[in-house]
């Protein structure tokens, strides 16, 4: 079984607006509404490919009442820690001429919360995969994801970290199977500009002797590369398309690439996790099926 975490999931509330005017009042083309949060994402694109996933984390309020019931109807098998009080966030998304968001900050997660997601944990055996995506809220420990591969790791799960920095960094002692920076990201942790394939390539592979078992890089308009268990170099160029979202790409990278490994080899999970990603970017919300299929013949 696939487990993917979401600390702070959101209802995505997104609007269109032909030409915004602050101080004004502004009136709708349209609106969407997505359930949010990076796991989240993961999940809803490891559905679209067939794969199943249950979706772990913190959901508060009737807001966290809608996004329980809207990943379930659409196929998404849930088993969230409720919160006493607060409600999920929700994230308002303005597209105009230029891109707004105001993201919210969530409901307050107590120790007894955090003791019963623990708890969940126990249910994880060996062969399963869990995903870690995305910031946490502040009320978590700035070790979270340290804690839980911690109290895993006497067990033979294969584990997922997208997370920024320290988060990142952090997790590396315990060798996730996985971890996903882009390159501006892996950038920032090296202190150095990513500006050719080679020196991604070479910074990837220091990832890869400080612990991590696989390294993929995400890197826009030049595609993707992955630095594998064997310290193989895989490069994929990026699919071609009009970019209309940038929120969960690299979350349909992820899913794409993890649904590739179980059906095939690492070449082929780094052009489906391209080919996911690129759906989602040209897409108003997250990659369907047919997209993510449409770009593969890109690649």
């Amino acid at each position: 079984m696939i487990y993917t975490v979401t600390f702070n999931p959101a209802i995505d509330y997104v609007v269109h607006i032909e030409d915004m005017k602050e101080g004004a009042v502004n009136r709708s083309s349209y609106e969407e509404m997505y359930f949010g949060g990076k796991g989240i994402n993961v999940s809803a694109v490891l559905k679209e490919l067939g794969v199943s996933s249950k979706a772990l984390g913190f959901i508060a309020g009737f807001t966290g009442e809608a996004i329980k019931d809207g990943l379930e109807k659409n196929g998404v098998e849930t088993d969230f820690v409720r919160l006493l009080l607060g409600n999920s966030r929700i994230n308002v998304k303005i597209k105009s001429s230029r891109e707004t968001e105001i993201n919210g900050q969530g409901a307050f997660i107590d120790d007894n919360a955090l003791n019963e997601f623990f708890e969940r944990l126990g249910m994880l055996a060996d062969g399963d995969v869990l995903i870690l995506a995305g910031s946490i809220p502040k009320s978590m420990p700035d070790d979270i994801y340290e804690r839980i591969l911690m109290k895993i790791s006497d067990r033979d799960i294969k584990t997922v970290v997208d997370a920024e920095k320290n988060l990142l960094m952090n997790t590396l002692k315990y060798k996730p199977f996985l971890i996903k920076p882009n390159n501006y990201e892996l950038g920032e942790i090296f202190g150095t500009d990513m500006n050719t394939i080679e020196k991604t390539a070479g910074y990837a592979r220091k990832l890869r002797e400080m612990g991590a078992v696989n390294v993929l890089v995400s890197m826009a308009e030049k595609g993707a590369l992955l630095v594998d268990e064997n310290n193989k170099l895989h490069i994929c160029g990026a699919c071609r398309g009009e970019t209309k979202n940038s929120v969960g790409a690299g979350d349909s990278m992820i899913a794409g690439f993890v649904a590739g490994l179980m059906n095939g080899d690492y070449e082929y999970a780094l052009k489906l996790g391209t080919a996911a990603g690129g759906a989602t970017a040209f897409s108003e919300g997250l990659a369907v099926r047919d997209k993510i299929y449409e770009l593969m013949k890109q690649l």
